[in-house]
């Protein structure tokens, strides 16, 4: 990992670098470190490593224990499930608010991040694609007038994309994933809340079982996804 300058954002930097430490595989799945090691690493001090590991702890990517340090942990497909379920409980309303009250500036913001995901698309750029589709959600996350809901839900991404799965390519092409958000941009754009609630909720589900099944090795269709009584939101 580079280190990190010593700035007023310094933990949030410390933050940022963890995550994407153990999201690319820098720090892997099972492996232990030290917070003084990490710190060494970042050229840091430990403070603010601890504190950007707890936060971490609290998003179950790693686990502290007792005298020996921090453990990077491994997705499951039930984590997997559990995460998709949580986004369903949160983002599916707060679509619908966010359709309700979304001001202009917030709509040119959606349609800018759609188009970048159209260009993505074409170019077959997916990391660039996902970088996009990340804002356009927490773009309309961050319109319910919900923050600590938008960082939250943000968050949860992270946990998929600690396991290093993706469906495009695979379950879907990338024109695919970006026609279901066109449906929400457009439901949204007519300011048409249970519209734009339910086409949220249909490509959550959709990403859910195409990338669940792709895991557990079966087909669509083919495994039991356990995503409670969201199915009915």
């Amino acid at each position: 990992m580079k280190q990190v300058r010593q700035t007023d954002t310094v933990n949030a930097q410390v933050l940022d670098a963890l995550r994407a430490a153990v999201i690319s595989g820098e720090l892997p799945p099972g492996t232990l470190h030290s917070v003084q090691t990490l710190a060494t690493q970042l050229g840091v001090s430990r403070t603010p490593v601890r504190e950007a590991l707890i936060k971490l702890a609290q998003q179950r990517m790693v686990r502290f224990e007792r005298n020996r340090g921090v453990r990077v942990l491994q997705t499951s497909l039930h984590d997997l499930e559990e995460v998709f379920a949580l986004r369903l409980l949160l983002e599916v309303p707060a679509t619908r608010r966010a359709s309700q009250q979304i001001d202009e500036s917030g709509r040119r913001e959606l349609r800018r991040l759609y188009q970048a995901m159209e260009r993505c698309a074409r170019a077959d750029d997916e990391y660039r694609m996902w970088e996009h589709d990340r804002r356009f959600h927490l773009v309309v996350l961050q319109a319910s007038g919900n923050l600590r809901l938008a960082e939250y839900v943000d968050g949860l991404r992270d946990m998929v994309l600690r396991r290093g799965v993706s469906t495009a390519g695979l379950s879907r092409s990338l024109d695919d994933i970006v026609a279901e958000h066109r449906e929400v941009l457009d439901r949204i754009e007519a300011r048409d809340a249970d519209g734009a609630a339910e086409a949220m909720q249909a490509h959550l589900l959709r990403t859910a079982e195409l990338l669940i099944a792709q895991e557990a090795g079966t087909p669509p269709g083919g495994v039991d996804v356990d995503l409670g009584w969201t199915r009915r939101t």
